[in-house]
């Protein structure tokens, strides 16, 4: 059964009122809270172990500070930082500061893991933001699992997956793959598509997803080409020539991370101009147009929930801590976002799960509702973890971002295992 839409919604009192401030709760409501957190004793709220004393409590950051991934994570591991400081300065959570313990998955997945177990075993953190890649969550959650540690994993996936584990604040293939497919097939008449991705879990699960709904679901439609390349890859010739020659409707690409630079690059020098080959991707943010250069993608559209250019008073509020703390010239994708919302997610159910145990986080986490979240609001599904979440369309421009073209009216309810497309 779907859950019955929340009574928060946009245009409540409720979240008006949660607007006034980003930095920090209203003091009003605040500090009477905090006084009754800090009066609960350690050994209440922490029965388990975990790095928790009387006014602090530990958590993890877990990215890919260099290789090839960098470019794309080094943005959710600038917004988790800022939204821990926001969650510090407004009191921290149950009167504790949150301290962090930060780790580079350096773009290998048994890095990942490795650092993954020493956050958990032994830093013994309370919560883990982190990740980017499907692989790299692939490779921690066994130890996630095993140690039951907690993870808040930001980055749109491939879904077909589903732990206590894990916090999914990305969104999922129902709310992105058949969402876009189903916008550019109805408002572009597109019927032939091109697939092109990075070689590994999530682009091929993407676009056998992808396929399975151009061929089995949209009318008339067919793909007439399917290409990967490894991580890391920087030439695209071969590919481009073949989308020359079969000319589809709509080039559709998952290329992650560095990649991203040369392969738009080089449909430029090889005359493909975007705005007149439809292109849609679901990898490129406004984090990757930084590398690839708004003049090389500029009219191309990505399907995401959230773009920097989103005019609602959450958003607003977050570009403007968000450019205080790294600079004027730093952007936010929509990795970014996801990656904020994970530690505010995280304060908000401990706070009504009344500790920090991790069994009682997964058990509370159903329900949660972030009415600050720069996408506008979002709230955590009642069983399977993973978050409600607005489609939108954007068009890439010269400047690097993106014009909103199409938004869902309503959130998405997310479903990681659509039947018929496992």
């Amino acid at each position: 059964m779907p859950e019955a839409p929340s009574d928060r919604t946009p245009s409540s009192p409720f979240r008006r009122h949660l607007l006034m401030g980003m930095a920090a709760l209203p003091a009003a409501t605040l500090l009477p809270r905090l006084a009754r957190a800090a009066e609960k004793p350690t050994a209440e709220v922490n029965t388990t172990g975990l790095a928790v004393t009387d006014d602090t409590v530990t958590c993890g950051i877990l990215h890919s500070l260099s290789g090839t991934m960098a470019l794309s994570e080094t943005g959710a591991t600038e917004a988790e930082k800022l939204a821990i400081s926001q969650i510090n300065a407004s009191g921290g959570v149950l009167g504790r500061q949150i301290k962090v313990v930060q780790e580079d998955g350096a773009s290998d997945w048994p890095t990942f893991a490795e650092k993954a177990r020493k956050l958990l075993a032994s830093d013994h953190c309370a919560a883990v933001f982190g990740c980017w890649t499907s692989a790299s969550r692939k490779a921690v959650l066994p130890v996630f699992e095993q140690l039951n540690g907690m993870l808040y994993y930001p980055t749109f996936y491939e879904g077909l997956e589903q732990s206590k584990n894990v916090i999914y604040t990305g969104q999922e293939a129902t709310q992105q793959i058949l969402a876009g497919l189903n916008w550019v097939n109805k408002e572009k008449g597109a019927k032939t598509f091109y697939l092109i991705g990075s070689d590994y879990i999530w682009p091929r699960t993407s676009n056998k997803i992808a396929r399975k709904h151009i061929e089995g679901h949209l009318t008339g439609c067919k793909v007439v080409g399917e290409d990967y390349f490894p991580l890391g890859s920087t030439q695209f010739n071969s590919v481009i020539n073949k989308i020359k020659l079969t000319k589809p409707d709509v080039i559709y690409a998952d290329v992650v991370g560095g990649s991203n630079v040369a392969f738009y690059k080089q449909l430029k020098a090889a005359g493909i101009d975007l705005k007149k080959q439809t292109l849609m991707t679901i990898s490129v943010t406004e984090d990757e147009i930084v590398g690839i250069g708004g003049e090389n993608i500029a009219g191309a559209y990505a399907c995401m929930k959230y773009f920097q250019s989103l005019d609602n008073p959450n958003n607003v509020a977050f570009v403007a801590a968000f450019k205080k703390m790294f600079g004027e010239k730093s952007v936010i994708g929509d990795v970014t976002q996801a990656a904020y919302l994970g530690p505010w997610l995280w304060k908000l159910t401990v706070e009504k799960a009344g500790g920090f145990d991790v069994d009682k986080i997964a058990a509370a986490s159903g329900g949660v509702v972030f009415d600050k979240a720069p996408e506008g609001y979002v709230r955590i599904h009642n069983t399977n973890h993973h978050l409600w979440s607005r489609t939108r369309i954007g068009l890439a421009q010269a400047d690097g971002q993106f014009k909103v073209v199409y938004e869902t009216p309503d959130l998405i309810e997310p479903n990681p295992f659509p039947a018929g497309y496992q």
